[in-house]
């Protein structure tokens, strides 16, 4: 069976994740490999692979440490100090190596821009309720792609992709994430509800996805630039992080390429000038089909403007590396001031 460059290599990946599980202790393969079973049954064939090439390091089991007489590790019997410290390290490697199974199959084979990404900036909000275990709310807010329209299950929006690898990095917190998406709407329409939809929900995080219905609709992007800056200011001042997306690589967009070019240009202007996160949406799909030659059908249904359940996959996953990356650029358990503003567009 033929698949695309990203995709294979990281069978074996996942099958070596596996393999150490097996070997260090076959107790804990049961319930990882039930995951990776929903998960294939859940995917479509050519969308969905649950790997992960960035976690293959740390999936190796731990190699042996040679001795006069072999390679196995001398013990003390008679310590029993020195047995309980192994048995503790053995048990925090095989936590570690569950940890990596899992995420690889919860991931999808998708690289970052090459290069790297530049900073989204600290997100002290999030990162100070994290910090003194506080419930973190982020809100979702946008239009056709917040809601998922493509998505083959509503679990493979990308809030609920995201809600999932917040879960994961932070196992203890109380993360919820709320979509506010509508379907069709850009900047005058979401002005209208930002209150009711956005600030009543008390959010730390506001991922504001826009500019895609305004191209489309050929609104001015200037005038689309000045609703979001007025937006930008209410969220602030309600005390929220935030980060702007910006509209999708895909042929119905570049049907209007200078005005697209426009957008997207002027919100990662707003985003700079008001101090906010910006996530390059654009840019990052194009890379996918012009720099890493993935087929714009792998990430665009058929209407040729909504992503596909893989497309939405790679998109919640790197912006939640990005965010996560993003709150430990401060330190967790030191007091953030809440007018700390140290955000620079990616």
């Amino acid at each position: 069976m033929r698949c695309h460059r990203p995709f294979c290599r990281n069978t074996s990946l996942a099958a070596a994740a596996v393999a150490a599980l097996v070997l260090l202790t076959p107790a804990q393969v049961v319930p990882v490999r039930a995951q990776a079973a929903q998960a294939a049954q859940q995917a479509t064939p050519s969308d969905i692979t649950k790997s992960d090439s960035a976690k293959s390091d740390s999936v190796k089991p731990p190699a042996s440490q040679k001795t006069g007489a072999g390679n196995v590790a001398a013990v003390d019997q008679a310590n029993p100090a020195q047995q309980k410290s192994l048995t503790s390290k053995a048990i925090e490697k095989v936590k570690q190596v569950a940890k990596s199974a899992g995420d690889i199959f919860n991931r999808v084979p998708c690289l970052p821009p090459k290069g790297g990404a530049k900073s989204m900036g600290s997100l002290p909000h999030v990162a100070s309720k994290l910090a003194s275990g506080e419930p973190v709310v982020i809100v979702a807010f946008g239009s056709s792609s917040t809601v998922g329209y493509g998505t083959t299950s509503p679990e493979f929006t990308y809030p609920n992709r995201l809600a999932a690898q917040l879960h994961r990095q932070y196992p203890s917190a109380d993360i919820t994430v709320v979509n506010r998406g509508q379907g069709g709407e850009d900047a005058p329409e979401m002005m209208k509800r930002l209150q009711v939809a956005v600030l009543d929900m008390k959010p730390d995080l506001v991922i504001w996805q826009v500019g895609t219905n305004a191209v489309l609709r050929n609104l001015d992007p200037a005038e689309t630039a000045k609703l979001v800056e007025d937006g930008i200011a209410r969220i602030q001042a309600a005390g929220a992080d935030l980060v702007l997306v910006d509209p999708q690589y895909s042929p119905r967009i570049n049907e209007r390429a200078e005005s697209a070019s426009q957008m997207v240009k002027l919100l990662g202007r707003v985003a700079e000038l008001r101090h906010v996160g910006f996530f390059p949406r654009f840019e990052v799909m194009r890379e996918w089909h012009e720099k890493q030659a993935i087929p714009i059908d792998n990430f665009v249904i058929a209407d040729g403007l909504h992503m596909t359940d893989w497309g939405y996959a790679c998109f919640a996953q790197l912006l939640g590396d990005d965010i996560i990356k993003s709150v430990g650029q401060i330190k967790l358990g030191v007091n953030v001031p809440s007018n700390v503003q140290t955000y620079r567009p990616m």
